[in-house]
């Protein structure tokens, strides 16, 4: 990910495009930081700083783009790492994975150091072979000289110098009669050695514990923020009305993350389709990127300080979620995914009594159809329908930042929020994770947890569930095929939000471009509205073509409009039959009615929540 920003003292950051570093965590979003050149120290936002490129951006690969072959490379290089990443600064591991996997060590701290810096597996790949131009020729008895003496006088309590260090491994050449390296080379080994095993090595275990060891929680496995997250769903209780005309539609599903060592929400996902690899996908991708442009969109003031790349999802058991593409869209970011075992309801104990918590607030909403008829009675939901999915989502996460992650939790005696911090900074006998990076790449990464769907270029464009896309874009790819003469499958995603745009992954530039539809006029449409229309034609018998499915569109709409109009008329009759009757009797029925208009309209009640 070539937009990851890394959060710890003493690296290196942009702030308006000014050169800065690091030099004090001062809460979990806030930081102090001191430009280079003019020695000025800001107190700034993470979210107001960008990160530095320093790597080429040819490591950094598509999955898509990767053959099997390849992407099984790029595994067994994760998986040699792997240990190393969740143990860093144990020179002996790295030493006993080297010597057993006949991989060098330089070699080893280079690939840790890509995953660092991109997060991704797919990015371990590497570039192309370029017949060995870049590629280190060093004899292996210089690198073991300079591997030797980089642990035995750099990474020593002594705290020798990078200087002191060069002049060791010159020695040590004269000593066998080899040509010294450049003083470079070594400083090159020594960049690339973790931060973690450079605290551990000079300044102690003790000092690299506190600093990079994670607290032991009580749950097993969730010993810091993001080690376990648990991900569930539920069809809320609420009916919801659409944006246009604010007709009752139907319930929603909610996916939700929570985070288990401290219960924090950390993503959600909200639609009306039923949940699957698609919604999971979307709630791990909400869960992973930072919240502001989320709020923003949504017009929330306020905080919502948890990202990052979780360890371990736990997933329910159901079918729909053993697909490969989710499978392999987590691995590729190193998240490792668990199954909830079967009739085990108390695996996924903790989300379930999030989910319980917020029905029974849901039920106090309008539309709410409550979670049993008895609750329900004489109540009509869809008659008192009033929130759209845009207005529920902006209630739902306005109750779960400035309520939920505000009250304290009873099986933690403190909040949500303060738990995560706690875990994530440290405290009094505790040892926090650190700040984990920050990646502000969020079309890259929505675009990685969208489902994939394969077609072959044609003059007209492509097709997808029988609408027609095309750009320009689309020309280079027309009818290509591969050596054998079979026809190139490209890889498209789409956003189930909005289906009025594809994205093409042109292999080319290792890039993603929007196709929209071929016939510009259409109306931009959902996936769950498009189903909705698919199910009415199929019940007529009509030939399903992108003719048939936007006619219907439209029919539905022009039945929508009448509705309304004839609401209208009705509703302005009974108001002027009213004004003659209360003319005529000189009863004040209007004030009556004004009195007695208890009807309850969306966010009457959430300017109480602003704490």
């Amino acid at each position: 990910m070539r937009d990851r920003i890394f959060i710890s003292k003493g690296e290196k950051v942009l702030y308006n495009d000014a050169l800065c570093i690091i030099v004090r965590i001062i809460d979990i979003d806030t930081l102090s930081i001191e430009e280079i050149k003019t020695n000025i120290i800001h107190t700034v936002k993470i979210a107001e700083l960008e990160s530095i490129k320093n790597f080429n951006e040819d490591n950094e690969k598509d999955l898509v783009s990767l053959s099997d072959k390849e992407w099984e490379k790029a595994q067994y290089r994760y998986n040699l790492i792997s240990p190393i990443l969740k143990k860093r600064g144990d020179y002996q591991l790295i030493s006993s994975i080297s010597q057993k996997s006949n991989v060098s060590v330089p070699t080893i701290y280079r690939w840790v150091k890509i995953f660092e810096t991109y997060g991704t597996v797919s990015s371990l790949i590497g570039k192309k072979k370029n017949g060995g131009q870049g590629k280190s020729r060093l004899p292996e008895e210089l690198e073991n000289i300079i591997a030797n003496k980089i642990h035995s006088v750099y990474l020593n309590q002594s705290k020798k110098s990078i200087n002191k260090t060069i002049r060791e491994v010159n020695l040590e050449c004269d000593k066998y009669s080899i040509e010294p390296p450049h003083p470079n080379t070594i400083r090159n080994r020594i960049k690339n050695i973790s931060d973690e095993e450079k605290v551990r090595k000079r300044l102690g275990i003790k000092e690299a514990k506190y600093k990079y060891e994670p607290h032991r929680g009580s749950f097993e496995g969730a010993q810091y923020p993001l080690s376990i997250v648990q991900i569930d769903h539920t069809l809320v209780d609420i009916v919801l009305v659409d944006e246009q005309y604010r007709k009752p539609l139907k319930r929603p599903w909610l996916t939700l993350a929570i985070d288990v060592y401290s219960r924090m929400v950390i993503g959600l996902y909200l639609s009306f389709e039923h949940p699957g690899a698609l919604g999971t996908g979307m709630c791990i991708a909400n869960s992973i990127l930072p919240k502001e442009s989320w709020l923003n969109s949504l017009e929330i003031s306020g905080e919502w300080p948890c990202w990052g790349i979780m360890d371990t999802v736990h997933l329910d058991n159901a079918k729909e979620f053993r697909g490969n593409t989710l499978r392999k869209s987590c691995a590729n970011y190193g998240i490792n995914i668990e199954f909830r075992p079967v009739a085990t309801p108390h695996f996924g104990g903790h989300i379930e009594r999030i989910l319980g918590t917020f029905s029974k607030e849901i039920h106090n909403l309008p539309g709410t159809t409550f979670s049993n008829i008895q609750d329900r009675k004489n109540y009509d939901s869809k008659k008192n329908a009033s929130f759209t999915l845009y207005e529920f989502e902006k209630w739902l996460v306005i109750y779960i930042t400035k309520i939920y992650h505000k009250r304290i939790h009873s099986s933690l005696d403190i909040t949500p929020e303060q738990k995560f911090k706690q875990g994530i900074l440290g405290g009094p006998e505790i040892i926090g994770r650190g700040i984990p990076p920050r990646i502000n790449s969020e079309r890259k990464v929505r675009l990685d947890f969208m489902p994939i769907i394969k077609r072959t270029v044609q003059e007209y464009g492509i097709v997808i569930d029988h609408i027609h896309y095309y750009s320009d874009v689309l020309k280079s790819f027309i009818h290509d095929a591969n050596i054998k003469g079979e026809k190139t499958q490209h890889i498209f995603r789409r956003d189930p939000r909005d289906i009025s745009s594809i994205y093409f992954y042109d292999p080319q530039k290792n890039d993603y471009y929007d196709i929209p539809y071929r016939n510009m006029s259409l109306p931009k449409i959902s996936i769950w509205e498009y189903r909705e229309i698919l199910k009415i034609i199929k019940s007529k018998k009509i030939k399903v073509d992108e003719k048939s499915i936007f006619e219907a569109y439209r029919e539905l709409d022009e039945i929508e409009k009448r509705a309304m109009r004839n609401t209208k008329i009705q509703n302005s009759k009974s108001y002027s039959k009213n004004k003659v009757h209360t003319m005529l009797d000189e009863n004040p029925l209007i004030q009556n009615e004004q009195k007695n208009d208890n009807d309850i309209k969306p966010f009457d009640d959430i300017e109480i929540w602003n704490i």
